[in-house]
């Protein structure tokens, strides 16, 4: 997927075409072009107050090519593990997940209460799904509906109850006792967005962690109770300096892209000039990228259906975990999230199967920031201990024997 890059079009040929006429040879290929296009003069004509939201678009942003890639990769295979975003302030982060909106692709949207899927009767049988999921399913009515991934975002200043549930306050005025869905339950099938998640409280943090690890958690308020799906991809962003982020959640996440600032000056002036057309006239902006945009979101679809087919050699998968062997790298999730990186990547290029290629180009936002200096100590020490044990052991069993044939 390392293709030559393609020069932005003058003034003069940025009039709106149609992208189709392109004969793009990958998805990348097509998002850099889309990058790098000229604009259209910014007028403020219909600029107004835009009460829909009208994201910045993604195709705008200027450079930061691995946060591009790392975003779209977990749109194609949600078991890349989520992405976290590390960076300055300034750099983009929360404007690039925003802008996600208009590519998210359509999963199966469950019709339910509490989550239910067909494929939870097909993995557990019909004790897995609620009673009225049960009997829908017998009758043959549909327990799902095709809709558009959503972009759930955890604000910063959100409680345990706000984020995993709490009792029905509507419900218990008409005397009922029901649990209230959280946002963990909401981000079902979903994006979960995390700014600032290194500034997150430890008990929220927890309960997200159990959610992901599970995909699917439960509330008890008194004699009532209520289990949740909460399978979503994760996505977060911080900014080192205002702290670390706990080795558990960081864990969590598998692709970590480091975000720094634009270092060209005409890439930042470009991202000026492209900041000030959406902040003259939003509407006009998101309509010079909305063909491009749509035809993205059509390549991410069909990069989902065929990951499926596609697979990664094991003579070549080997290979890879020899280098993650050779870092000191502990966390099987290491590997997991690269193979599935490199396999999303795959699709999105139209091949069924991995090459190096692909394995090289996502290596260093899945493999980055997973050696611990502590773990290392500690096992460097605990070997130590190991060697001095076995010794001790070595000596004893040989003379225990010479000992019990004295006393006979």
């Amino acid at each position: 997927m390392d293709l030559p890059e393609v020069n932005p079009p003058s003034a003069a040929e940025s009039e709106p075409k149609e992208p189709v006429g392109h004969a793009f040879r990958s998805l990348k290929e097509l998002v850099e072009y889309v990058s790098g296009k000229a604009l259209e003069p910014s007028t403020a004509e219909d600029s107004g107050i835009v009460a829909e939201p009208l994201p910045f678009p993604f195709l705008a942003i200027v450079g930061q090519k691995e946060m591009k890639l790392a975003l779209l990769l977990s749109l194609i295979n949600p078991a890349v593990g989520g992405v976290l975003l590390i960076g300055p302030r300034g750099t983009a982060k929360t404007t690039a997940v925003r802008s996600l909106l208009d590519l998210l692709p359509q999963v199966e949207r469950s019709l339910c209460f509490y989550g239910c899927l067909p494929e939870d009767i097909e993995a557990g049988g019909i004790d897995a799904v609620c009673p009225d999921c049960a009997r829908k399913y017998a009758e043959g009515r549909p327990l799902t509906m095709p809709d558009r991934v959503r972009l759930v975002e955890l604000p910063l200043n959100a409680t345990l109850e706000d984020v995993i549930g709490g009792i029905d306050e509507q419900a218990a005025a008409h005397e009922r006792r029901r649990i209230r869905r959280g946002i963990l339950a909401q981000a079902d099938r979903n994006l979960l967005y995390i700014d600032e998640v290194n500034l997150l409280n430890d008990d929220i943090v927890d309960a997200i962690l159990d959610a992901a690890a599970q995909g699917s958690y439960t509330v008890r308020r008194g004699p009532v109770s209520g289990s949740y799906r909460s399978r979503f991809v994760l996505v977060g962003s911080m900014n080192p300096e205002e702290g670390r982020l706990r080795p558990q959640i960081m864990d969590r996440f598998g692709l970590r892209v480091i975000v720094r600032g634009l270092e060209d000056q005409a890439e930042r002036l470009e991202a000026y000039r492209r900041v000030h057309a959406y902040l003259t006239n939003p509407r006009q902006m998101v309509r010079q990228y909305a063909a491009e945009g749509a035809l993205v979101q059509q390549e991410i679809e069909s990069a989902r259906l065929r990951l499926s087919q596609t697979s990664i050699p094991d003579k070549l998968a080997k290979t890879a975990i020899s280098l993650v062997q050779k870092m000191g790298i502990d966390s099987l999730r290491a590997e997991i999230t690269w193979f599935e990186a490199a396999r999303a990547h795959a699709a999105a290029d139209g091949r069924a199967e991995v090459s190096a290629e692909d394995l090289k180009a996502v290596a260093p936002m899945a493999l980055r920031l997973r050696r611990s200096e502590f773990m290392q100590s500690y096992f460097a020490n605990q070997q130590n201990e190991e060697e001095e044990l076995r010794g001790l052991l070595n000596h004893w069993s040989q003379r225990k024997p010479r000992q019990n044939a004295k006393k006979t």
